[in-house]
């Protein structure tokens, strides 16, 4: 007996559904759920180790604590510096590694004999432990023995030989133990991930149709005026995508402000970016609620500042065959 089209139908996507139900649960459970539970403790006073039965409902007063004097408690003094950190973090993170993936997938996207090599080498370290990634970076930032400093010293003593004595270089950063210079140090570091970025963009450029710069160089372009002209505004929708994902993760920095400088957060918390202050109010100051209210503020943030964005790609972002 031949079963019927819709039979067919209605059975291939039960079991569709059921090959999908472990992804459809692990996020119901493991990303809904805490989602809901965070939304509803962030409206309580409640340190987080005793039972849920002794949280106070405060209402938003965790949401106004970080601009104002609250019932419970005073303005938090601390919110507008980690949020600060963060931002500064964020603009200089997604503009250097942003301008690092896009030279390195233009220098990978030449036809050259094991390029596949390079390309692997300069992506790896997108994917090395992150933990692993701190130690070497740590050793690398080190002020008296470090590989960074060591290299400083060596450009210091170049300049030195040919500069007038007015502008001799002696002095090299303490780097993470410098409040001036852990933040910038941070930021530098993140480059060094750029791997992902840079994959990308190098698929975008394969895309870009090769005509295109043989008729600018038949019309006398050079390199500067193809690049600006035809690679820029064909790779404007990978940018975008670079652009928004390097955004949201920027706002999410942790486990470089966490393990890299000697103390989380520090010197002086000049390096206390958002999440960290986020993780230590829940978990060593346990406030619980007000870290809950945070997170929410937070992805508040990231939504403002990505739709922002999303705004203004109208105005930038080039789609082949769209409508001018």
């Amino acid at each position: 007996m031949r079963r019927r089209p819709e039979q067919i139908g209605w059975r291939e996507s039960v079991r569709g559904y059921a090959w999908a139900s472990p992804w459809f649960i692990g996020f119901l459970f493991l990303t809904v759920g805490p989602m809901i539970f965070a939304a509803v403790i962030s409206l309580t006073d409640w340190s987080g180790v005793g039972s849920i039965g002794e949280a106070e409902w405060v209402g938003v007063e965790n949401y106004v604590r970080p601009f104002a004097d609250t019932a419970h408690h005073g303005r938090d003094e601390y919110f507008a510096m980690a949020l600060r950190n963060t931002a500064i973090y964020a603009v200089g993170s997604v503009v250097l590694t942003l301008a690092a993936a896009l030279g390195l997938a233009m220098l990978l996207h030449q036809k050259l004999r094991g390029i596949a090599i390079y390309r692997t080498v300069f992506f790896m370290p997108a994917i090395v432990s992150g933990v692993a990634t701190m130690v070497m970076w740590r050793w690398v930032y080190n002020p008296e023995f470090g590989l960074l400093n060591a290299g400083l010293r060596l450009v210091y003593r170049g300049w030195n030989a040919v500069a007038p004595a007015a502008l001799h270089l002696t002095a090299t950063p303490d780097w993470i133990y410098s409040v001036h210079w852990a933040l910038p140090a941070l930021i530098l570091m993140s480059v060094w991930g750029c791997g992902g970025a840079m994959m990308i963009f190098l698929a975008g450029l394969q895309n870009i149709p090769e005509h295109l710069y043989e008729a600018a160089s038949i019309d006398g372009a050079g390199w500067w005026r193809r690049f600006v002209h035809i690679t820029l505004p064909q790779l404007s929708p990978t940018i975008f995508f670079n652009l928004v994902m390097g955004i949201i993760g920027s706002f999410q920095v942790f486990a470089q402000a966490y393990l890299l400088p000697a103390t989380p957060g520090g010197p002086s918390n000049a390096t206390l970016v958002y999440v960290l202050y986020l993780y230590r109010k829940a978990f060593m100051e346990t406030e619980m609620g007000y870290a809950c209210a945070l997170g929410w503020i937070l992805f508040a943030v990231i939504l403002a500042v990505t739709l922002a964005v999303v705004g203004t790609s109208r105005r930038w972002v080039y789609y082949e065959g769209a409508e001018a």
